[in-house]
């Protein structure tokens, strides 16, 4: 039997009409927008089904309502599927927590409602992130230390997207220097609309707060293995999902890796449950030089219709 994985993403899925359609044909899919709503003091629905799309980028509301829709996919998909794994990217990985059993679904809405209003806090000065394409990872890992290293400031690989794509993280400084060091290298840096350097140490008392909060919730066995950034590994026990999500802000997401190992895992199915297809566009450039001529297929779960379609 082939072995499935579900695919969650994170920041930069969304879209204008996300999970409405969903919400409006199960109630409790429309429960949880509620809840978020709730929980984040913001008009969730107003924003991202009828409002402006320069609203849909804030952090605080993006959070919730992508894992919102992530999870109300979900649950028009769950009957249909039976997964192996789960992985989700940045944001994405607490709707793989919650689909896997390993965290109350609304406990991860509650989680996500805190971690955007945390993470649109924690900027500092100058802080940002780029994405960097086109070049090769010891070439991006070799221009993160010399900009670091020439300007004696903070700055690291946030996100290993794919053999040539990342983002880095860290202060204003370096991120300038790097981006001229990409330039000569016939690379392409591309500066970033977010608040903060995220997933770096930057956003550290930001992230001591959240792993806090993440303590006091019920961590639970997962139902099948989620596999995570942090680490791209799985945790079978609750007593280890905790730690790795306690410095999951600060964290590199390292999602090469994550697919590599679903692979190895023997994962020949990706469904990414989300708005869009943007984490199955990165399956071939992650998947291609391992799979050799062995193939995998992809669906995308991204409205109500193709949820029910699967």
């Amino acid at each position: 039997m082939t072995k499935t994985a579900i695919l969650f993403p994170g920041q930069g899925s969304q879209e204008q009409g996300m999970g409405r359609d969903v919400a409006e044909g199960l109630g409790e899919a429309m429960d949880l927008w509620i809840l978020a709503e709730k929980e984040s003091g913001l008009p969730l629905r107003d924003i991202y089904w009828d409002g402006a799309s320069g609203d849909m980028a804030d952090t605080r509301a993006l959070q919730p309502a992508l894992t919102v829709t992530n999870l109300s996919l979900w649950l028009a998909a769950r009957d249909r599927l039976t997964p192996a794994a789960a992985a989700g990217h940045s944001l994405g990985e607490f709707a793989a927590l919650a689909a896997s059993g390993a965290l109350d679904g609304r406990d991860a809405i509650r989680a996500v409602c805190l971690r955007g209003r945390l993470m649109a806090e924690a900027g500092g000065e100058g802080h940002g992130m780029a994405a960097v394409v086109k070049l090769d990872q010891a070439t991006v890992e070799g221009i993160v230390e010399q900009a670091a290293r020439d300007t004696g400031r903070q700055l690291r690989i946030a996100n290993y997207n794919s053999p040539a794509q990342f983002v880095i993280s860290g202060e204003g400084e370096p991120l300038a220097a790097a981006a001229m060091l990409v330039k000569e290298a016939k690379g392409r840096a591309i500066t970033l609309a977010v608040s903060g350097a995220f997933h770096s140490p930057l956003i550290g008392e930001a992230a001591d707060e959240f792993a806090a909060f993440l303590a006091g919730l019920a961590w639970k066995v997962p139902v099948f293995p989620v596999f995570h950034n942090a680490t791209a590994l799985p945790e079978p026990d609750p007593s280890g999902i905790l730690p790795v999500m306690q410095r999951q802000m600060t964290s590199s997401v390292l999602w090469v890796q994550t697919l590599q190992a679903l692979w190895l895992a023997g994962v020949r199915h990706f469904v990414e449950i989300g708005p869009r297809n943007v984490l199955t566009k990165l399956l071939a450039p992650n998947l291609t030089e391992l799979a050799g001529e062995e193939a995998w297929t992809s669906a995308n779960a991204g409205s109500l219709e193709q949820a029910q379609a699967l």
